[in-house]
């Protein structure tokens, strides 16, 4: 089985095209959806999918909370998980079609440890394009997956790895750093789909600077960026 494990803060707006498209997946998995104190309609969103699935035999939804930050969500949220595989899914991001079945059927091969997928901006802009281009040729040569491509792994490694560390920013950078010491992650395509309207809002090379710096920021140690870097953008 399959825990897909999604974190949330305000995602009232992508996140019910996640829900639907992820509910549409063949297979057998749980999602467990950790909230990290949305002030919107974000748990009316989870509690409209849990009345969908509660007669569910293939796959079921519940809500928990826990601090806000990425890898305080997602560390509780695999603490709940029963599945083989833990799935890290955004709330503004789409698995293509068969993922969560190409999971299942993976999961008796031991060889494979852990993985992600290839990664594309929604929309046609070349630039979204580019960057994602860029994104997956770093990701084939160094197998450092991001957050925002799916990354799944047996829950028993997760757990000797202790799980992401607890750091504000490139949590899943970190972990990949400690897990290719370990294995060599397996990419798969179609790629995921992410929501390309954060860095449409924010200004899309913008945005792209702003990812180089903040990884320059971690890799090298520079000064503290300001609070105001790092503001989300919904």
């Amino acid at each position: 089985m399959v825990s897909v494990v999604i974190p949330t803060y305000n995602e009232e707006r992508a996140l019910p095209k996640t829900l639907k498209a992820l509910f549409a997946q063949a297979g057998i998995f749980e999602s467990i959806l950790v909230d990290g104190g949305s002030t919107d309609r974000t748990p009316a969103v989870v509690a409209n999918h849990i009345s969908l699935t509660q007669h569910s035999v293939l796959s079921t939804i519940q809500l928990i909370t826990a601090p806000k930050g990425r890898a305080s969500q997602m560390n509780a949220g695999a603490k709940e998980a029963n599945g083989e595989w833990l799935l890290f899914l955004h709330a503004d991001t789409i698995l293509p079609d068969g993922a969560i079945q190409r999971l299942n059927d993976m999961e008796t091969d031991q060889s494979i440890q852990a993985g992600g997928f290839m990664h594309q901006f929604s929309g046609d802009d070349w630039r979204l394009k580019f960057i994602s281009f860029l994104d997956n040729f770093r990701c084939t040569r160094s197998r450092i997956i991001y957050g925002d491509q799916a990354l799944f792994v047996r829950r028993t490694l997760f757990e000797q790895l202790g799980g992401f560390p607890n750091q504000p920013i490139l949590e899943d950078v970190a972990f990949c750093e400690r897990l290719v010491m370990v294995t060599t992650p397996l990419l798969l395509s179609p790629p995921v789909v992410t929501d390309a309207r954060k860095f449409i809002k924010m200004g899309i090379w913008r945005s792209f600077v702003r990812v180089l710096l903040i990884i320059l920021h971690v890799e090298y140690r520079l000064p503290i960026l300001p609070r105001t870097f790092f503001q989300d953008v919904r």
